[in-house]
């Protein structure tokens, strides 16, 4: 009984989903109701991650919780982070769409140097 309403006081409703895909990474943009009616963010990160070949591949998830009174302050302040990195590296491209078939290949290719002489310091 008590876990029952441990997991109704966690699970709050989902009442609008977005999700970006990222390269290995999808972020989902949440916006749930609280239990007072209120409605706040939830923004996951959800990287893939690869142990082995052989081992099926696990998720690492992250989360924030943004309140709808630090909506603005937050937006500024990420608006204000970007224009700077935009000033200093110049126009971002955005990322290709992600293949596992690529990424099998970069990790070969990444892999390759380390085979050759001490340390993949040598040729």
């Amino acid at each position: 009984m008590e876990n029952r309403k441990q997991e109704e006081r966690r699970e709050s409703e989902i009442v609008f989903s977005r999700s970006i895909k990222a390269g290995k990474r999808i972020y989902y943009l949440d916006v749930r109701k609280a239990r007072n009616e209120d409605l706040y963010l939830c923004i996951t990160e959800s990287k893939r991650t690869q142990v082995g070949e052989d081992v099926p591949p696990s998720f690492e998830k992250h989360k924030l919780f943004l309140y709808k009174e630090d909506f603005s302050r937050f937006a500024e302040g990420l608006q204000e982070v970007m224009d700077y990195v935009k000033s200093q590296v110049g126009e971002i491209e955005d990322r290709p769409e992600w293949n596992p078939e690529n990424e099998q290949k970069e990790i070969a290719e990444s892999e390759e140097p380390k085979k050759k002489g001490l340390f993949g310091l040598f040729k």
